[in-house]
């Protein structure tokens, strides 16, 4: 199996730039390939809520099978046999630097200090979807309620969100205005300009030095990108997309804002579990807000922005707020579980056949510290998981802190308890479930045996 820390198999900038060359000199449209047919659904969704939780009232308090929801967890309860809440892992190559947490939380990349130039790595998601998108009309989804995108391509590049969702509609249900042979022109005058633009940097990369070659090599992946995308569009131009009911299609392009925040949420996982049913992509993710900022819930009577309740400076009311958003937002992934629970493709629910992770890369927003992350593994039991039980890395080890005390929690959130408990392995045994051919990846030292069957 392919070894998959980036570092040692990332491509001489040299060499990516001349097969870059190559690539996008061809005819883009040309010769298109068939789509594939269709192959057995492994989907994978990852769900990012922004500066962590409130850990005083988040943890919980015992391992194993037997263990008792806290009150931001309560929504879960009812799926207490389809999720695992797992809590000690950390990103460590990233401890202390929150302002990254957004960035590095599906890449795991290498962090450097304060000033030092920052490339990012691709991301689980992506693997996932070069794995499992081949017969699907989108090979990922890229969707931000708030903040920005998750996903990174393989080159390092942060890859766009969508945030209108009648747009996110219109990309997967909307019927095209235009008639194809209108389209597929369109298509090909954009893919010669591509092939233009390609051969102007050719000529040019010569002249560089190493910090234009470097921004030229990002344009280019940046190009590279937009040919995929317009060659993937023109080999599905010929079949429908889905047909959504008119019922349904009604509901689905509301016009909602954050002033209406859990009917504007939920309008984002009714698309995303819509996207999901008609298997118009099987990778999805979904920034629930950004680090710097996200807004509040007037619903719950929260105006404050999740960033100012996160910095409490240890206030009890800012506290209690910050749980109330906590538990707010756990209801809302309870609704997207219920949505994929009722759906059934035979014998098996859609979240039997969708792994799902929702979470931080922060655990104690006022320390900025990063261990002990807020992560729950939902769904995927097609897939191998096996859930029911509270898998903890602090535990027994952190039989030395009182976790009644606030202190004590600021130590297991800034400092881990197991160094080996790494984000990074729960993120390779999610990509061996997709069937991502993977030894490890990034700083992995294995998958997670706790939560497989």
């Amino acid at each position: 199996m392919a070894n998959l820390n980036l570092r040692k198999w990332q491509i001489p900038r040299r060499t990516m730039l001349r097969g870059l060359g190559v690539t996008i000199s061809l005819p883009l449209l040309d010769s298109m390939a068939a789509v594939p047919a269709p192959s057995k659904p492994k989907r994978s969704v990852f769900l990012y809520i922004p500066n962590g939780v409130n850990t005083l009232t988040w943890q919980i308090q015992k391992s194993g099978k037997d263990y008792e929801f806290t009150k931001p967890l309560a929504p879960l309860e009812k799926h207490r046999a389809d999720i695992t809440p797992i809590s000690g892992l950390h990103h460590p190559m990233v401890i202390g630097k929150h302002h990254n947490c957004e960035r590095v939380w599906l890449t795991g990349a290498n962090v450097p200090g304060d000033g030092g130039a920052f490339r990012n790595t691709v991301s689980a998601d992506q693997l996932i979807a070069e794995a499992q998108g081949a017969s699907t009309r989108f090979q990922s989804l890229e969707l931000a309620i708030e903040g920005t995108s998750l996903a990174w391509s393989r080159d390092g590049i942060q890859l766009p969100a969508e945030r209108s969702t009648q747009q996110i509609f219109n990309i997967l249900f909307g019927v095209e205005k235009e008639s194809k042979e209108t389209i597929r022109r369109r298509l090909s005058r954009r893919g010669s300009i591509l092939d233009l633009v390609a051969d102007d940097a050719k000529r040019v990369t010569g002249n560089l030095g190493s910090a234009d070659r470097g921004k030229l090599e990002e344009y280019l992946t940046a190009v590279r990108q937009v040919e995929e995308r317009t060659k993937r569009a023109d080999e599905w131009l010929n079949i429908p997309k889905p047909n959504v009911p008119a019922s349904e299609s009604a509901r689905l392009q509301r016009r909602l804002s954050m002033a209406e925040a859990g009917e504007y949420y939920r309008l984002f996982y009714d698309l995303m579990a819509m996207a999901l049913k008609t298997d118009s992509t099987r990778v999805i993710t979904c920034g629930i807000g950004g680090e710097g900022h996200a807004s509040g819930i007037p619903e719950i009577g929260i105006l404050q922005t999740r960033h100012g309740l996160s910095h409490h400076n240890g206030d009890p009311e800012q506290l209690r707020r910050l749980t109330e958003t906590d538990t707010f937002l756990v209801g809302q992934f309870s609704y997207f579980l219920d949505l994929l629970k009722q759906h059934k493709e035979g014998e098996q629910s859609l979240l039997d056949s969708t792994q799902v992770l929702w979470g931080s890369g922060m655990a104690y927003g006022h320390s900025h510290g990063n261990a002990n992350l807020p992560l729950i593994l939902a769904g995927g039991k097609a897939l191998g998981y096996s859930h029911g039980t509270h898998v903890d890395f602090n535990l027994p080890k952190i039989g030395k802190y009182d976790m009644a005390d606030a202190q004590a929690h600021y130590k297991i959130c800034s400092r881990p308890v197991d160094s080996d408990a790494r984000v990074s392995n729960l993120l390779l045994t999610m990509l061996q479930r997709a069937d991502v051919k993977a030894e490890r990846f990034q700083d992995s030292v294995g998958p997670i045996r706790q939560i497989v069957s």
